[in-house]
């Protein structure tokens, strides 16, 4: 009589070559107060979820060409410490439960989404297309040919060109914002294009994470009365392979407004001065420069601080400096605990940003006295 297979012990479950499903994302490093995490995210259900390095480590490992032992040595080596069976029961389960592994259930099926159109008449959203992701397609097969690296170079070299010129007329700009100020039809006017820019803002980002291999989760309006805006949301930026892929994401929606001041800068350039025409274009490039340049300041929740985080590998960065800060005035000791360059980055960036915010609201009401007194 023959007798059951005993039960694989520990060397049997070491000799399994698992394997996480091919389409899980994994985040470079990222520094979040005092640690550093990686980022796990199923693209299929959405799910999201942080690891420590040590878990991330072995998460990164399971291609299915290893073992567990294989993996295991590495991990000895790297840490000082050999994993028991237990350590990789729970991984394992974890990874199982939350259908990350091949060869497992099939993952779940992303919650749908709510109603296109969700909250009241003063505050809302409104979800503009069925699927975000493959409208953008289209616009990036449609546009690809502009988005050759020596056509953008070229784009961007004129782009810095005018503002050369206008940061030179910076005395008629200003002096056609406080004119187009006291007229409320070409200000209208400005205003409409100005909201025209912001939507090609937000269309640019989704263009620029398609064209380097994101994915564009929702495109809708936002209001706020009596504010209505378009919003792209970029489902995996996070999980794009490049740091510059991040960044080229995150600066596009700037560089979509300069682009589109440039006929308007030509047909400025155009007019003699002293034309009404010439001032009105003249505030809307004062304006629209503002609205570029503004979004590449370091502060949330500008472009300019999601590519600051992008370049530093943190996130949270403004909460998690606030947060060093009050606990560096409360209890040095326990700030002292954190990591060098977490203590650099976190004391720099609290600083510099409170200046910055200074400086800036010096700025606005020196702008405004002047448009008021002109």
């Amino acid at each position: 009589m023959t007798g059951s297979p005993p039960a694989p012990g520990p060397a049997g479950l070491l000799g399994h070559r698992p394997a996480l499903r091919p389409e899980v994302l994994l985040s470079a490093p990222l520094l979040d107060g005092p640690a550093t995490v990686h980022l796990v995210k199923d693209p299929v259900s959405g799910a999201s979820f942080e690891i420590g390095p040590k878990e991330f480590f072995l998460v990164s490992r399971l291609d299915g060409s290893r073992s567990l032992a294989d993996i295991g040595t590495e991990y000895a080596h790297a840490f000082g410490r050999r994993l028991g069976e237990g350590n990789w029961q729970q991984l394992l389960a974890l990874l199982g439960s939350r259908r990350l592994l091949a060869g497992g259930p099939p993952p779940s099926a992303p919650a749908p989404r709510g109603r296109p159109l969700d909250g009241t008449l003063a505050r809302g959203t409104l979800r503009l297309v069925a699927d975000a992701d493959a409208t953008t397609a289209r616009l990036h097969r449609a546009l690809r040919p502009l988005l050759h690296p020596v056509v953008l170079g070229a784009l961007l070299l004129v782009c810095l060109a005018m503002e050369a010129v206008l940061a030179a007329s910076l005395t008629e700009l200003a002096d056609a914002f406080g004119w187009l100020l006291r007229r409320p039809a070409p200000l209208m006017a400005v205003a409409t294009l100005l909201w025209l820019s912001t939507a090609l803002h937000e269309f640019a980002h989704g263009i620029a994470a398609r064209h380097v291999g994101g994915t564009v989760g929702e495109i809708g309006l936002r209001w706020r009365l009596p504010v209505a805006i378009m919003y792209c949301t970029v489902d995996n930026y996070r999980f794009l392979e490049r740091r510059r892929q991040q960044l080229a994401v995150a600066a596009a929606g700037a560089f979509a407004n300069l682009l589109f001041l440039l006929p308007f800068f030509g047909w400025w350039a155009a007019l003699p001065e002293g034309d009404p025409t010439r001032r009105v274009l003249a505030a809307l490039l004062l304006l629209g420069s503002a609205q570029a340049l503004v979004n590449l300041l370091p502060l949330p929740p500008l472009d300019g601080y999601t590519m600051l985080g992008h370049g530093l590998r943190v996130t949270r960065l403004a909460p998690a400096s606030s947060g060093y800060l009050r606990l560096r005035m409360r209890d040095r000791k326990a700030a002292a605990a954190y990591p060098p360059r977490a203590r650099r980055l976190y004391l720099g960036y609290g600083v510099g940003s409170a200046v910055l915010v200074l400086l800036l609201t010096a700025g606005l009401a020196g702008a405004v006295w002047y448009a008021a007194t002109t």
